[in-house]
């Protein structure tokens, strides 16, 4: 059933997908509202220093370009074959689309969204039943001063992401003993090695966790910090190695890799982990039991390969992160027992036998409709724990929900969108 405009809809998230999935929302005649808890693109900006994969083609619609030139006639886009760092990806695109007219009165930072319900039913009442979207969504909103409000709509899109809702790096899964209390102290994103938290890492033992391309990046850089001070150490402890990656070597290389950037880093991720970079050593089968701290630092228990007690000055936690489906938990929302995302999506992304995320199938509009009528989950938090999102592929997303949201199969405005703007003066 198609949910005309100029009907209510809230975005969760003003990350890259919710910007673009709140433009398109905007260019049919929705009265939109986008809510973010941070600031625009928060997430991505904590990793700002870090060089990306995918050419800036990948991570751009044609529907944002035109939106930002309409706003800016001077304005200058990336290449599209450019490789941009976060903070570039930023400054070049995710800001200037955030600000321009489409968008700038109708997103609200400092805003998190907190739960989500149906005003009239409970998660219980009518499983299934396409009766739920008779009652609007009601969103808890908690505004950055601590104050909370509501807000109705019509259509609830969730593009909130994972990065905010890093997993424990304790065997299984779960927490290592101590690591709760520790948390504060754990760098669980990438941190700016080589730039901003220099003096925080130069001269000290830094302790890694992870066996993806996070883990690659902080280890690399830390690596070069080493060159420059000898007095810095860098213990990498890796659980199980990659099922595509050389023997014995952490990360997957992909046979061929497209992406240059990629490539490269997991060769030198890879080259660094066999022993012979001095002040470097990366211990596989290994995994952390307990981490308290000590007088002299983190006294870190391991488990496996290197069974002992590890004391170290820093501990980088680079183990991939979850969706928190909390906010929807009061929605009729199936989700994959094992990945935490939405199931039908699950389903489709499982059957990739590609170690490559550009090899992955674009499953299409029915694998984003949920059991909850006019809820849908988009972006990286679509794909639930598995790592192998693409903004690309969200971007797809966006056309794909209001192909369902607006009942057009046609419908794909990244395919006009430069006929949609009004033409400029000379």
């Amino acid at each position: 059933m198609a949910v005309d405009s100029p009907a209510r809809i809230a975005v969760i998230g003003a990350g890259p997908i919710g910007l673009e999935a709140a433009l398109y929302a905007r260019f049919l005649g929705y009265q939109v509202e986008l809510y973010e808890r941070d600031d625009v693109a928060a997430n991505v900006r904590q990793w700002g220093h870090v060089r990306m994969f995918s050419p800036f083609q990948m991570n751009r619609s044609t529907l944002g370009i035109a939106a930002i030139a309409a706003q800016d006639p001077a304005y200058q886009p990336p290449a599209d074959e450019a490789i941009l760092t976060g903070q570039e990806w930023f400054e070049r695109y995710l800001q200037p689309l955030s600000q321009t007219d489409l968008l700038a009165d109708h997103l609200h930072t400092g805003t998190e969204v907190i739960s989500v319900a149906r005003t009239d039913f409970l998660k219980s009442d009518f499983p299934g039943d396409e009766c739920r979207r008779e009652a609007d969504f009601r969103l808890l909103l908690r505004n950055r001063d601590g104050s909370e409000s509501e807000a109705a709509a019509e259509v609830v899109i969730d593009t909130s992401g994972v990065y905010h809702n890093p997993n424990f790096m304790g065997q299984g899964g779960a927490p290592a003993c101590g690591e709760l209390a520790t948390k504060s102290e754990i760098a669980y994103g990438i941190p700016d090695v080589l730039g901003r938290d220099r003096a925080h890492y130069e001269g000290q033992h830094t302790l890694v966790v992870g066996s993806g391309y996070s883990a690659a990046t902080s280890v690399v850089a830390l690596a070069a910090l080493v060159k420059e001070n000898e007095q810095t150490r860098v213990t990498w402890v890796v659980r199980h190695p990659r099922d595509g990656a050389p023997a014995g070597g952490p990360i997957n290389e992909i046979p061929a890799d497209r992406l240059a950037e990629r490539a490269e880093l997991a060769s030198r991720a890879n080259a660094l982990s066999t022993g012979e970079s001095p002040g470097v050593v990366c211990w596989r089968s290994t995994s952390i039991q307990a981490i308290r701290r000590g007088e002299d630092g983190f006294e870190v228990t391991l488990q496996g390969a290197h069974e002992g007690l590890l004391t170290v000055d820093r501990v980088i936690a680079n183990v991939g992160g979850r969706p928190d489906n909390g906010i929807f938990a009061e929605l009729q929302v199936h989700t994959c027992y094992a990945s935490d995302g939405p199931i039908k999506l699950a389903a489709a992304i499982s059957q990739s036998t590609s170690a490559d995320c550009l090899e992955q199938p674009v499953p299409g509009p029915p694998a984003l409709i949920n059991p909850e009528p006019d809820f849908y989950v988009l972006g990286a938090k679509s794909y639930g724990r598995n790592s192998t999102f693409l903004t690309s592929i969200g971007i797809q997303q966006v056309r794909d929900v209001f192909t369902i949201i607006g009942d057009r199969a046609d419908l794909d405005l990244y395919a006009t969108a430069t006929s949609l703007m009004p033409p400029q003066e000379d």
